[in-house]
């Protein structure tokens, strides 16, 4: 008899829109976002807290933020990485956003291509969705390095049918006012830049996540 009291209690909280339910579903997250980058998104240089991916945390608030970006990583070293990030946070997106760092070091565009394809292929199997951020380089590099750097990241994002941010610093590194939106070593943006840089990921992130 008392169980079934409490269940008819439950029931009728439930369907009042009872605060106590409501406080229950507000503290589960509905869907966990993993980010796995270099610098770019890890605040290097940035107080704790003011970088892009801390930024989405706050306009996504009903969702689960993690920052598995480690300053100076690579394609390589992210993909040796992912494994366990899918094991230990079992995301339901993951936001890629690597390469700069292979293209500062001449990696092989081939090798870059190719790990970006297998981290894609292993986050989807895991059951996560992927969103893909695109780079490019200054056009020091030379016009046909410089060409086929951002190519990669579009043939990548086209072969596994994943979205894509073409250029992620689109509105910083091209802005008039570029060197405003830098630090002082002119690779990294500062914060003044990083709602900049969560305006270019957010429509396409969002459209990953359950309503």
């Amino acid at each position: 008899m008392f169980q079934r009291y409490c269940i008819a209690a439950l029931t009728l909280l439930w369907a009042l829109g009872s605060p106590l339910f409501a406080l229950a579903q507000s503290t589960t997250p509905q869907a966990t976002i993993v980010v796995l980058g270099d610098s770019l998104s890890a605040e290097y240089g940035l107080e704790r807290g003011t970088g892009w991916v801390a930024l989405l945390a706050k306009q996504a608030p009903k969702h689960r933020v993690v920052n598995a970006s480690i300053s100076g990583d690579t394609t390589s070293g992210g993909l040796s990485r992912l494994p366990s990030v899918l094991s230990q946070h079992r995301p339901h997106v993951v936001v890629i956003e690597l390469g700069a760092n292979d293209a500062l070091r001449g990696l092989s565009l081939n090798a870059t291509q190719d790990n970006l394809t297998r981290m894609v292929i292993a986050a989807q199997q895991s059951g996560a969705r992927v969103l893909l951020l695109g780079m490019q380089v200054p056009p020091n590099y030379g016009p046909d390095y410089t060409q086929k750097f951002a190519a990669l990241f579009k043939q990548v994002a086209r072969s596994q049918n994943v979205p894509l941010v073409p250029f992620f610093l689109q509105g910083v590194a091209d802005a008039p006012d570029a060197a405003q939106l830098f630090q002082a070593d002119r690779i990294h943006p500062n914060a003044s830049a990083q709602a900049r840089m969560l305006h270019n990921v957010w429509p396409e992130l969002q459209k990953l996540l359950p309503r």
